[in-house]
């Protein structure tokens, strides 16, 4: 069986495309003497076959080796007909964890570093009409200081907030035929009170690159500028003023063509503010009611087994009163951002900063440059309303966070996308952001409302960590994790001591969560967590989706109106 077919990049999508998914030849390496051994030339073949895009951790690849795994090897073959190489050929991969090296026919075409991103090859000059071979060689270390692993465990068994590792490729492969003169990329910038979509893009070759809008069918205006190749920019005047809003969404489809190359792509019209405590969609003050969603799949790991199981995650969060979510030391895929996109479901992007011992200088060099790809892929999705490089950084064995590396990372966010605001490090310590936030695992509600009380009674906040970090006046605030109560008959583990009760449960949940929306300074708040993750038993879901209370008992709780809406 194949699994997930349908286009990895909706917000940049050809119709001229093969999908790579399903089986691969693949061999573990444990010894990392693949190179030495040629494993990449085309007469050998590997010892054991693979899923694709299923991690070889997983049930769904069919291998299921939870072991460390620091090299990995896949070997494919693809037909190729004489029209599919008359132009250029280009090779896409969703995420490879963690460093990619890709062979074609036997010859190394390219290499990337990052497990995270997508990332792509331009395989045209060694390609051929008939048989090809491809070959990818991952490798992983989850136990190096300058490998980010997110929640990937770095020892044995999944522990606390560790889980199983992820190794090698995870997201779809594809390639993508295109003519010689094509859209490399674009970038969007909206105005939503002119009613107006900036277009940048990078272009190859000469032509008239033409962007025409629609909103659900009906035109909505069109442009076009001559190019000679390489950046291009033009202004889209809108006739007719959509926004796009939370839990409605609201996008706009585009064509660009560019000489006989032609890309399907939308956008959202929408403003984002952050000023006087508050987060302002299009003007209007909405209170951020997030979940925390670790992006974990009990058969896929860190890939859903369907596109379906993606836009459910989404409704089974809404159907609990939450509008958005903080995508949690991961980069999710791109269509996860599309369907966020398209029902108005708010984001922050994130990256899996664990395993980077940020207390070293050199630790930059572990995420700035796949932070910045990051940054850059997802800036055309208005489903993101924040970014956040960094996850509870904090000091480690006696060393001291090196400061540089989270002012590094925020002015080199700013410097990308200047349009929304920037938390360094999610829960601190912070060093320099636009929003300030906090994790308080506090499970008694009135003990709770203290630690918030003199931002209500004067705006003030009292710092727990003022030797590392200071919370400025009137800076937007809110309470980034809280609640993860612990609700299962299964063992593992929770936050705080768990309910006897359902009753005792929804009362704790009501309680720390009202301590929230009646703060008048407080623009939003996120749960943890949407589902269990394996050993943490703390989902409102459980791992295999189940929820374990009636949602319209939760429902209520998030969704009304917040005190900051009020006003």
């Amino acid at each position: 069986m194949i699994y997930r077919t349908e286009h990895p990049k909706p917000q940049f999508q050809r119709d001229n495309w093969l999908n790579l998914n399903g089986e691969w030849q693949f061999e573990i390496d444990r010894g990392n003497s693949g190179e030495a051994r040629k494993l990449y030339e085309d007469a050998v073949s590997l010892s054991g076959v693979i899923n694709v895009p299923f991690c070889p951790q997983s049930k769904l690849s069919g291998i299921q080796d939870v072991d460390f795994m620091s090299s990995v090897w896949y070997k494919r073959t693809v037909t190729l007909t004489e029209e599919q190489v008359s132009g250029r050929v280009i090779l896409h991969f969703g995420a490879v964890d963690y460093q990619a090296s890709v062979y074609v026919n036997g010859v190394l075409c390219g290499k990337h570093k990052g497990g995270y991103v997508s990332f792509a090859v331009d395989v045209t000059e060694k390609v051929h009409a008939g048989e090809n071979t491809l070959c990818v060689h991952a490798e992983d270390d989850e136990r190096s200081r300058l490998i980010p692993s997110g929640k990937q465990c770095a020892v044995y068994y999944s522990r606390g907030c560790d889980y199983t590792r992820t190794t090698g490729i995870w997201q779809t492969v594809w390639l993508e035929f295109h003519p010689e003169t094509y859209i490399k990329k674009v970038k969007y910038l909206t105005d939503a009170d002119a009613a107006t979509l900036t277009v940048q893009a990078e272009l190859v070759g000469k032509g008239t690159l033409s962007v025409s809008a629609s909103f659900e069918g009906t035109p909505c205006g069109k442009a076009s500028v001559r190019s000679e190749g390489g950046q291009a920019v033009l202004t889209l005047s809108l006739t007719e003023k959509h926004l796009w809003e939370v839990g409605k969404g609201g996008l706009y489809d585009l064509v660009l063509t560019y000489g006989s190359d032609t890309v399907k792509s939308y956008f959202g019209l929408r403003t984002i503010d952050y000023r006087d405590y508050k987060f302002l969609l299009n003007g209007k003050s909405v209170f951020q009611r997030l979940i925390l969603d670790q992006g974990f799949y009990p058969d896929g790991i860190y890939t859903a087994p369907s596109d379906e199981e993606l836009i459910a995650d989404i409704d089974r969060s809404m159907a609990m009163g939450f509008n958005g979510a903080r995508l949690h030391e991961k980069i999710f895929e791109e269509r996860f951002l599309y369907h966020a996109d398209r029902k108005g479901y708010l984001v922050w992007g994130e990256f899996p900063n664990w395993g980077l011992d940020v207390s070293f200088e050199d630790s930059i060099y572990g995420i700035l440059p796949e932070w910045i790809e990051e940054v850059e892929r997802d800036f055309n999705h208005p489903a993101i309303v924040g970014w956040c490089p960094l996850n509870e950084t904090w000091n480690f064995r006696g060393r001291k966070q090196f400061d540089g590396v989270h002012e590094l990372l925020y002015r080199a966010t700013k410097a990308i996308d200047p349009t929304r605001p920037v938390i360094d490090t999610s829960g601190g310590y912070h060093v320099v952001q636009d929003i300030y936030d906090l994790h308080d695992y506090e499970q008694k509600p009135e003990v709770f409302a203290t630690h918030y009380d003199h931002l209500w009674i004067d705006g003030t906040y009292r710092e727990p960590y003022p030797r590392y970090q200071h919370y400025d006046y009137k800076q937007p605030i809110f309470v980034s994790e809280y609640g993860g109560i612990r609700w299962s008959d299964k063992g593992g583990w929770g936050y705080g001591e768990a309910p006897k009760t359902e009753e005792e449960f929804l009362t704790r949940l009501k309680g720390l969560t009202d301590v929230l929306m009646d703060n008048p300074r407080m623009f939003g708040l996120c749960y943890t967590q949407l589902t269990d993750v394996e050993q943490e038993q703390n989902g409102l879901y459980t791992y295999d989706r189940k929820p374990k209370f009636d949602p319209a008992l939760i429902y209520p709780i998030f969704a009304r109106k917040a005190k900051i809406e009020e006003e």
